[in-house]
């Protein structure tokens, strides 16, 4: 079998003595996880494009397949394989079917899944897109394909992403890649390697051309935004021009070049890091008003203990304390989330009780919640013993998800009887009657349609709202 697959080196340029091969050809492309996949299948998409390939809506139309995967979580790899299961069948009828897995799957299970399961065609890692080409090439000509290398360099800066399933409204825009902080139950340092920033001219390129094509909000990605950093004497293809700036560009100093862009477009950011976020990061988001007072600051856990096991070099004072500065710069009003993993190993009642304390102290406005799931090949698979009983983790999961849902609907009946600025970004979920979109604190604001439209901002006036929604009417037309 071994013979039958070829690993191939990152080339990056396809060669120009060959025919596109996706001419007469469809791509369907699905995607699973955190918002860096779905913001690489944008990646992806937009290389397969130049090669030919048109976008398939449903998978029983396409010739070539690739689902782009996650690997945080047992239950996340378990849907994958179940979806592989349908785009197989679908092969058995339609023999000319490629499928490809990509992302964070496919750097962990290449083996597995080429080899011994043989229930792809290729399999492509998040380093190595730019290969598609070449490595679809391979496949055609009858053999299997993988390209899971991690690079130190690759940032993807050059590409226009295609947007997917886009509202026209809101848009992510990646700036860095990998992560260096190698928490204990994480398996992202190995699937994604390194971390990397990109160039800060590309990334105020992108926003400045989406909002000329009229996206009003984006999201900076990244797996820990707050240690962005982007040097020019690391960067040889630096604009020398710009030097004026400084030598190191920072977080802030980003943020300050996007807002810079126009005032009518909004900035958010996601992931931030309690050791890494600072108070100057806070006092720019202050200072421009549209960057939105909203932070996603993944606790983890509130005892001090579980959080050295998961090293996440931080301690439950570090924390509150960063809590508290979020609170005394932007106002109690600026929205703040988290993670949580519940039954880590060795978790003892007590120390569950004090996430269960933090939670209460701080009233996240939401979390996302989840029991633990041991990793193969993280360092708390290795060291530590997975030994909370299932039955354990899954009461503290739900003695956590009570208290957020308590949590969500106390702070949102603090927006009660206030004006909200909402960007429009389209119908609400439930009625064409109603649109919705969000204020700067990152919540649904949902209200009748009227005469207004997409990609608007409204003053919204909110009389009610439920655990998860803010509902009102609009007061006025802001632009």
């Amino acid at each position: 079998m071994e013979n039958l697959i070829r690993e191939i080196s990152i080339i990056g340029k396809q060669d120009p003595g060959k025919e596109k091969i996706g001419v007469g050809r469809k791509l369907y492309i699905e995607s699973y996880g955190c918002q860096m996949n779905f913001s690489d299948s944008e990646i992806v998409s937009s290389i397969m494009q130049k090669e030919g390939f048109h976008p398939a809506t449903v998978f029983e139309d396409a010739d070539l397949i690739f689902i782009n995967t996650c690997s945080i979580r047992e239950k996340a790899e378990t849907t994958v394989r179940r979806r592989l299961a349908q785009f197989n069948a679908l092969k058995r009828k339609k023999p000319g079917l490629l499928i490809g897995v990509l992302g964070c799957m496919a750097e962990r299970l290449k083996t597995r899944l080429l080899e011994e399961e043989k229930i792809v065609d290729l399999v492509v890692g998040p380093d190595a897109y730019r290969d598609l080409p070449k490595l679809v090439r391979t496949v055609d000509e009858g053999q299997k394909a993988v390209n899971t290398f991690l690079s130190r360099e690759e940032t993807y800066a050059d590409i226009s992403p295609v947007r997917l399933n886009s509202n026209g409204i809101t848009a992510f825009i990646s700036i860095m890649r990998g992560c260096d902080n190698m928490c204990s139950f994480c398996v992202v340092p190995y699937t994604r390697g390194r971390e990397r920033s990109r160039d800060p001219y590309t990334i105020v390129e992108e926003a400045s051309a989406l909002f000329h094509q009229g996206y009003r909000e984006v999201t900076l990605l990244g797996q820990n935004v707050d240690s962005y950093k982007w040097s020019f004497s690391e960067n040889n293809k630096a604009r020398l021009e710009n030097q004026e700036h400084g030598e190191i560009y920072h977080f802030s100093d980003l943020l300050k070049m996007v807002a810079g862009i126009h005032p009518g477009l909004r900035i958010r950011f996601s992931t931030s890091h309690p050791k890494d976020i600072t108070d100057e990061v806070l006092h720019t988001i202050k200072s421009h008003e549209n960057i939105c007072d909203y932070i996603h600051l993944p606790a983890q856990s509130g005892n001090s203990r579980i959080l050295e096991l998961m090293n996440r070099t931080y301690s439950r004072e570090w924390y509150m304390e960063r809590i508290r500065a979020i609170r005394e710069i932007l106002g109690k009003d600026c929205g703040i989330s988290s993670d949580w993993i519940t039954g880590f190993c060795t978790e003892t009642e007590e120390e569950h009780q004090d996430t269960l304390s933090l939670m209460e102290s701080v009233k996240f406005d939401f979390s996302y919640m989840f029991a633990y799931s041991e990793r193969p090949g993280t360092p708390a698979a290795r060291k530590l013993a997975d030994d909370v009983p299932g039955k354990v983790k899954k009461r503290r999961l739900q003695e956590i998800i009570i208290a957020q849902k308590k949590h969500s609907l106390e702070r949102n009946l603090l927006d009660v009887n206030k004006y909200h600025k909402v960007l429009i970004e389209g119908f609400s979920k439930r009625s064409d009657e109603h649109l919705q979109g969000r204020n700067a604190a990152n919540k649904v604001v949902v209200f009748p349609a009227e005469k207004y439209k997409k990609g608007q901002y409204v003053n919204v006036f909110v009389d009610r709202c439920t655990g998860g929604t803010l509902l009102g009417t609009v007061s006025e037309v802001l632009s």
